[in-house]
């Protein structure tokens, strides 16, 4: 059991008070929007000594760290990483491509020389990032195209040149072709509207949520949060064809490869394949390749794909992914509960123990570490079962 230190992102977006309250720090001002526990390359975890990287302690002992099966499906690497998040401002609307696309898009970056740092690359590494959410508080986002139905119900009615162009465009082809040339109306650089279009159709939408007669007063709401901080990006007026997502603390959403989405604001748990790689097609001042997007993005009508926690102890609840990578496990230890570590944390393998609430004492075949929120360890594929004792909860991400 080696405790490790997550690596914090301060993103433009990110809070600059809830994760440093959420780990009793104080804030330094900057935006923290992520903390990754993980061994990415980019970004990986350093042991509590500071020595060493979490990818170079599994890269010196691979099948000892992960185990024969995970070397199999994955090679000498951990397929998951895990996040803390906490988006005070919305995130860029985005994509991420399947492993294929990937793999093929990585490896010719890498033949033009772009370095792995550069803000011309849009491949960071050769795989793909399906990806799962578990709110810790409310949590607001965009994920998914309507059906081509809901959008006109949703765009007819606005008023405005835009709105109107829209609304042709899927009445005419009322299927995933007329939602996929409304959105590349939208985003494609050469086609985009300008932001004083954008402004006019985010007008309208404020102007009809204050009536009181709108066919969706979330989407109307985001949309006028979305001009506030991105005024005149296409990405605001593409929120009127994506789902609305409100998640309740306990509640998960998985996000597949190819689906459009923008996460908005909250507290929340991400578990996902180790990867980095993002498309975007607007709201952000990264780099934005819509091209790029649209090659490996589904418009079909996708609603948002909840997973439910399964019972598999009386302390732990699971949330099945359905693919291979990673899933995800929270144990909650009850007030009054012994200290010492006799509840066991079901699972195998390479696993990730991060503490989100109270004292917790943890036991494995190597020893024993006390954390507090923010606190993990890395337990590799050898080290034994995992037990538990104290009050609080334990998330933990492993491999199914």
């Amino acid at each position: 059991m080696l405790r490790i230190d997550g690596f914090v992102q301060h993103y433009a977006w990110g809070s600059t008070d809830v994760l440093p309250q959420f780990l009793s720090r104080p804030a330094d001002g900057q935006p923290w929007a992520e903390i990754w526990f993980g061994a990415h390359p980019l970004a990986p975890s350093t042991i509590a000594d500071g020595a060493r990287g979490l990818d170079a302690v599994i890269a010196a002992a691979p099948r000892r760290m992960l185990g024969d099966s995970v070397m199999r499906a994955f090679g000498p690497a951990l397929p998951f990483l895990l996040k803390l998040i906490a988006p005070a401002q919305p995130l860029s609307l985005q994509v991420h491509p399947s492993k294929e696309h990937a793999q093929e898009s990585f490896a010719a970056e890498n033949a033009a020389g772009i370095p792995l740092d550069s803000g011309d690359r849009n491949y960071r590494d050769a795989n793909h990032k399906p990806e799962m959410l578990m709110a810790l508080t409310p949590f607001e986002a965009l994920c998914g195209f309507r059906t081509p139905r809901k959008a006109l119900s949703i765009v007819r009615g606005l008023d405005t040149p835009l709105s109107e162009q829209l609304t042709q465009l899927i009445t005419e082809h009322p299927s995933a072709h007329g939602m996929r040339a409304a959105f590349r109306r939208l985003v494609t650089p050469a086609l985009s509207p300008s932001a004083e279009e954008v402004g006019a159709l985010a007008e309208a939408c404020r102007r009809r949520l204050d009536s009181g007669e709108s066919p969706s007063p979330r989407i109307d709401a985001t949309v006028s949060t979305l001009q506030a901080v991105h005024p005149g990006d296409p990405g605001v007026a593409a929120a009127l064809l994506m789902n609305p997502v409100s998640l309740q603390p306990g509640e998960a959403m998985f996000v597949p490869d190819g689906i459009i989405h923008s996460y908005q604001s909250g507290l929340g748990i991400e578990i996902m394949a180790s990867s980095d790689n993002v498309l975007r097609a607007g709201l952000t001042s990264k780099k934005v390749d819509a091209n790029e997007l649209l090659q490996c993005a589904s418009v079909a009508a996708a609603p948002p794909i909840r997973i439910g926690p399964e019972q598999l102890t009386e302390n732990t609840a699971a949330y099945f992914s359905p693919i291979d990578d990673f899933e995800l496990s929270i144990t909650t230890l009850p007030d009054g509960a012994s200290f010492y570590p006799s509840i066991r944390v079901p699972g195998q393998g390479p696993r990730i123990l991060l503490c989100i609430e109270g004292d917790v004492l943890l036991q494995s075949d190597s020893g024993r570490a006390r954390v507090r929120p923010g606190d993990a360890v890395f337990v590799s594929a050898d080290d034994g079962a995992v037990s538990v004792g104290g009050h609080g909860r334990i998330v933990q991400a492993s491999v199914p």
